[in-house]
């Protein structure tokens, strides 16, 4: 059963719009595509893109060796880091 969702879902926008060599932001971990039609997609498919982007910026930490709580803006000589 799918659960109705009252308001709308917000950006998950961090203001780091920044990218890497695959188009992911460095803020959000969005693709290029997914932040060009957020306003044009539906609660559902917003949740869909939050998750996602939530896996992606599991999985660069964990590549990375890093704490969840360390943020990319705080990292030291971030133009040496492979993203």
């Amino acid at each position: 059963m799918e659960q109705l969702e009252f308001f709308e879902i917000p950006s998950p926008c961090r203001g780091i719009c920044q990218s890497n060599e695959r188009g992911l932001c460095l803020g959000c971990f969005r693709s290029r595509d997914e932040r060009f039609l957020w306003q044009k997609f539906n609660n559902a498919q917003r949740s869909h893109v939050i998750r996602l982007s939530k896996q992606r910026r599991y999985r660069w930490y964990k590549k990375h060796h890093l704490k969840p709580s360390e943020d990319i803006e705080s990292l030291p000589n971030q133009s040496e880091l492979p993203f």
